[in-house]
């Protein structure tokens, strides 16, 4: 008992809490910017790691204790790095399946490059909100849409914008995602009723985003467009892989295995395995052939330049840059949870929060900035919000109002972190670095912005009896009492 008091007691001061921060955001800085060398990201991960080490040994924790808090940010990181490697291999056996060449066909047949921003964002949207993953969705309609977009002749980064921006509402906003539960959890909220909560910040946030990959989508209308690339990609589609609303059974079988709530681990798994088989039978490869494709991705060798870079992707091994930086970051983020310098950070906030503004602005900046220091949407969604429960109960907002900015602030903003958990999942499945789509994800501004000006001007924000027919912290104390009775 005196040892788990002497445990508890353990606090780093707020001046080495934030050195290690200041150090994390000089270096990141310095690197970036100054050295022009975003590559070696892991590495400079690795030395704010050691910092921050040395930071909780001077507080006086154990050097066992600082390689509990690594290795419980690599058990984080552990089954989104498996499902990003069978992302891999996923994409490997697609496209000699045909799946991907025939989504990508008929999407250049079909899709007008005018509306191509915004129908790219809506269907990601669409099909995040029946499947609760923006990850499946990345995987699957993600992919497919960065090659129509090569064929079209807009940006990467602006493609990979509107998937994000649609990926993240269905997330957001789907009872089948697993941040809606977590946020509606940590904040004590009843799961429906913090989905209805959520549509006053992010309806909004996707209508303006849809107006504004409309607007610049126009941009590539009419005589924009090379047609003799696009005519040069569908014949070059068409005369090398079997094009065929039966390739699609792969796709459709991984977003009805999703919509199910099949974990998603074993859904890639399946998905790899049925797109090997669909290859083997429709395209001729070999066993020893699709195997090696898996590992270290499939080579395209139709003697068209366009078709072969738009189709030489995918692979175990393709994804293990990526990988390696989830780790590494999350080790980072695992550290500084266990040894408290977020819980220390976040503490020196709680003079902001004696009003219902105070407390929801407090909490958008404290889980972006979580976002940043973790790399870690899950730390982002748990950290801040059961932090700041008490000061939602104490001025009677109801648990919805917490659950809401959980999800406003830490939900929206992960993919736009370098060497966070999502950013490097998207970088890696799309192909375009994070700081290159950053810009262009609106519906990740524009959610925490809306949410900001709803906190400053009193709209949109409930309190017990605004809303008599949902639950409050009242009813969640009570049960809990009926419970431990």
């Amino acid at each position: 008992m005196a040892n788990e008091r002497l445990e508890n007691a353990k606090k780093p001061s707020f001046a080495g809490a934030l050195f290690v921060m200041l150090f994390l955001c000089t270096a990141m800085s310095a690197q970036i910017f100054v050295f022009d060398e975003p590559y070696v990201t892991h590495i400079t991960l690795l030395l704010a790691t050691a910092v921050a080490a040395v930071v909780a040994m001077k507080s006086g924790f154990t050097w066992d204790e600082i390689q509990e808090g690594i290795l419980y940010g690599c058990q984080i990181a552990m089954l989104a790095m498996l499902i990003l490697m069978l992302v891999g291999t996923l994409i490997a056996t697609w496209i000699p399946a045909g799946t991907i060449p025939t989504l990508i066909y008929y999407g250049l047949k079909v899709i007008s490059p005018s509306v191509f921003l915004f129908t790219v964002c809506l269907v990601c949207a669409v099909a995040s909100l029946a499947t609760g993953s923006s990850w499946t969705t990345g995987a699957t309609f993600g992919v497919a849409f960065m090659g129509i977009g090569y064929g079209l002749g807009i940006p990467a980064a602006l493609t990979a914008g509107a998937i994000i921006s649609g990926a993240i509402f269905g997330d957001k906003m789907s009872p089948l995602s697993d941040s809606t539960n977590l946020a509606a959890g940590v904040a004590e909220a009843d799961l429906f009723d913090h989905i209805k909560n959520m549509l006053y910040t992010t309806v909004p946030a996707l209508i303006i985003s849809l107006v504004i990959y409309l607007v610049l989508g126009m941009k590539y209308a009419g005589g924009n467009i090379d047609t003799s690339q696009i005519k040069g990609i569908l014949d070059g589609i068409s005369k090398n892989y079997y094009i065929s609303p039966i390739t699609l059974i792969p796709a459709v079988v991984t977003i009805t295995l999703a919509v199910k709530r099949v974990g998603g681990l074993a859904v890639m798994v399946i998905a790899s395995f049925l797109g090997m088989i669909f290859a083997i039978v429709l395209q001729g490869y070999s066993i020893a052939e699709m195997f090696n494709f898996m590992n270290y991705g499939f080579v395209s060798k139709t003697g068209i330049e366009a078709v072969d870079k738009l189709l030489s992707r995918g692979g175990m091994q393709s994804m293990m840059w990526t990988i390696s930086l989830g780790f590494v970051a999350l080790s980072l983020g695992g550290l500084l949870e266990k040894t408290r310098m977020l819980e220390v950070l976040l503490e020196r906030m709680s003079k902001f929060v004696s009003t219902a503004k105070g407390v929801i602005i407090t909490h958008i900046f404290a889980s972006i900035a979580v976002n940043l220091f973790s790399a870690s949407q899950y730390m982002a969604l748990i950290i801040p919000g059961r932090m700041l429960v008490p000061a939602y109960k104490k001025l009677k907002l109801l648990p919805q109002m917490c659950s809401r900015v959980c999800e406003d602030s830490a939900t929206v903003t992960s993919p736009l972190v370098p060497w966070g958990l999502c950013g490097v999942y998207f970088a890696g499945v799309l192909g375009v670095e994070t700081i290159e789509y950053l810009p262009y994800v609106f519906l990740a501004y524009l959610v925490p912005i809306i949410a900001i000006v709803y906190a400053v001007t009193g709209k949109f924000i409930f309190k017990e009896g605004d809303k008599p027919s949902v639950k409050t912290y009242n009813d969640v104390d009570v049960k809990a009492v009926d419970e431990r009775a």
